[in-house]
């Protein structure tokens, strides 16, 4: 299951305070201790000979997690908040107030992820070529306006208006935010830093209820609806740190300096480790420039790989089944006869469940350096719940809905796993972006196939749209068997043309770094996390 294969010596002492041997690398046996190529930004950093201390490396990685880990995770919160506001504004009679039905509502999400589509691969293709540090505050900025601009919402047309324009401005952006990462992190710490950024979203909403509990309470102040004051506020606390963010964020790991920091993020020291260790796991990310542009082959490469089919199916179903609950969850507590206080206030249980069952999936995938087993437990949690929620008799038994509700939307959400997989067996950067952006499409279509489950001839209980859940769940598992399966299959493959190589022939094929850079994950020294 293992990625990580010596083909060298490694100097590794049981002692704490070894040092890194130059030699140890990961995702399969290519030992790069060639340098990287000359347009790459920490190129001057390589060292080929350079170690470092397990203390040392953790000092890095710990200043990394406090310094820009932190801000993409403030960045995630700005981007729930403006996406999942509406759902608080749901209880504020929102629907009522500008003349729409439960199926207008479900045409304004359907709107927003068709938008949300069509900016995914114009943003990759923008931040590869313009860079992250700009292009992420850029969008954070527009959606924001659009966000706060949504209080003047007042019929049908600015409704889809809105939704359209969020769409459009958010898209891209999660899939931006993982790659900028794996530019900071070895692929073994990436699952949990991405757990990291999802569970933002769940501390975005619990924070968000908690806000809109108190915003929505001004209703009829200057005349205008709770939800306006929610939109208005909400939307530009977001602004704000886009703002922030055009100052903050970097261009690269080695270059931390601007207005903020003026000496920069690491010392020079730190730079040549921070570099050294990410190319010594992930020698692809020396083969290009971090601001090269992405191509029509790259896409043509994301999109031909078999290695990575099973993954965009999974995108495409394994999330439908509890999409319907989480996204109707307070319109149903409130229709099961709660406030709008306490809607608002009984989504906060799922939220922080979720934080604590997605946050430990991560961790325990990436200790055992495990990715099926892990992702079919999360999907397996949400069965069982349905199957219970399909059983209990309509009407009264308001808590025990609410139990099941909460327990499935709270289930270990394992997007960051799959993510963080599709980046371990990508290899190739620029590829890497594409398959993310398509990843990501996927998931959006399958979240738009989701909004659509709950219709109103099913209200309240939506008993026949439970049964569609329960067979997509199945759909789901059997994906993810076959899914292994297949990587099995390929590693065994490359197995048995590398043994078949002289020890000679290995030496040339690993020296061979255009081939390096035009094979990928095609390589025979190159082996999928399974």
């Amino acid at each position: 299951m293992g990625n990580d294969i010596e083909i060298a010596p490694t100097r590794v002492s049981e002692d704490a305070g070894s040092l890194k041997s130059p030699t140890k690398v990961g995702r399969g046996e290519l030992a790069d201790i060639t340098p990287p190529h000359e347009t790459y930004e920490g190129r001057h950093r390589f060292d080929p000979l350079a170690a470092w201390t397990d203390a040392e490396e953790r000092r890095v990685v710990m200043k990394t997690d406090l310094l820009l880990l932190s801000w993409l995770c403030v960045m995630m919160f700005g981007l729930q908040l403006d996406r999942g506001n509406l759902g608080n504004a749901l209880t504020d009679n929102l629907l009522k107030d500008l003349n729409l039905t439960t199926d207008d509502y479900n045409n304004g999400t359907t709107i927003q992820l068709v938008c949300f589509l069509a900016a995914e691969f114009p943003v990759q293709f923008l931040t590869k070529r313009y860079g992250f540090k700009y292009i992420l505050p850029t969008m954070m900025f527009a959606w924001s306006t659009v966000s706060w601009a949504q209080a003047w919402m007042h019929d049908r047309t600015t409704f889809y208006i809105t939704r359209a324009l969020i769409g459009a401005c958010e898209g891209g952006f999660i899939p931006g935010v993982i790659l900028f990462a794996t530019y900071f992190y070895k692929s073994k710490e990436l699952a949990i830093r991405l757990a990291a950024f999802w569970s933002t979203l769940n501390v975005a909403r619990v924070i968000s209820a908690l806000l809109a509990a108190g915003l929505l309470e001004l209703r009829g102040v200057q005349g205008k609806p709770g939800w306006f004051w929610l939109f208005l506020i909400e939307g530009l606390l977001t602004m704000a740190i886009a703002l922030i963010s055009f100052i903050y964020l970097p261009s690269s790991p080695v270059g931390t300096k601007g207005v903020l920091f003026r000496k920069g993020w690491y010392t020079e020291r730190e730079e040549v480790i921070m570099i050294n260790r990410i190319l010594r796991d992930d020698p692809a990310k020396g083969l290009t420039a971090l601001q090269e542009p992405a191509t029509i082959q790259d896409i043509k490469a994301a999109w031909s790989d078999p290695a990575m089919w099973g993954l965009y199916f999974l995108g495409l179903v394994a999330y439908i089944p509890a999409t319907p609950v989480t996204g109707y969850l307070s319109l149903t507590l409130k229709r099961l006869g709660f406030s709008t206080f306490n809607s608002n206030m009984l989504t906060i249980p799922s939220a922080a469940l979720q934080i604590i069952t997605m946050l430990t999936l991560a961790y325990s995938s990436d200790y055992f350096n495990e990715r099926t087993l892990h992702i079919i437990f999360g999907e397996f949690w949400i069965m069982p719940l349905l199957i219970a929620l399909l059983t209990l008799p309509d009407g009264g038994r308001e808590w025990s809905r609410f139990t099941l509700i909460t327990l499935i939307s709270g289930y270990p959400y394992f997007h960051p796993l799959i993510s963080s997989w599709i980046s371990e067996n990508t290899f190739d950067v620029k590829k890497r972006a594409i398959t993310a952006a398509t990843y990501n499409v996927i998931v959006q279509i399958g979240s738009l196939i989701g909004s659509q489950i709950y219709r109103k001839y099913d209200a309240p209980y939506y008993k026949q749209g439970n049964k569609v859940c329960v067979a997509i769940c199945a759909l789901s598992l059997v994906t993810m068997v076959v899914q292994r399966q297949v990587l099995v299959y390929l590693n065994k493959k490359k197995d048995e043309k590398w043994r078949a190589m002289t020890s000679e022939e290995k030496a040339l094929y690993q020296s061979d770094l255009d081939a390096r850079e035009r094979d990928g994950n095609k390589r025979l020294d190159f082996r999928f996390v399974i």
